[in-house]
């Protein structure tokens, strides 16, 4: 199984009452969504965020917020 699949989780209540807002988009995290853990604006310490709103990057191995992701290519 590779790395990126193995980062992805599924949101349960405990996860959902201790974060239930996504860092990237605002949005309230549902149960049963799938989420990643990913570095973003917010700083290197990586959050759960909505799988959709996070790319992963290989060369770090590693989840990375989209807007973040995609202004430093800018």
């Amino acid at each position: 199984m590779n790395k990126q699949k193995q980062m992805k989780i599924l949101m349960d209540r405990e996860k959902l009452s201790s974060t239930p807002t996504c860092p990237a988009c605002g949005k309230n995290f549902s149960l049963g969504e799938i989420v990643v853990p990913a570095c973003g604006e917010w700083g290197t310490a990586p959050k759960l965020v909505h799988e959709e709103d996070a790319i992963f990057d290989e060369s770090s191995g590693r989840f990375i917020e989209r807007k973040c992701y995609e202004g430093n290519l800018r």
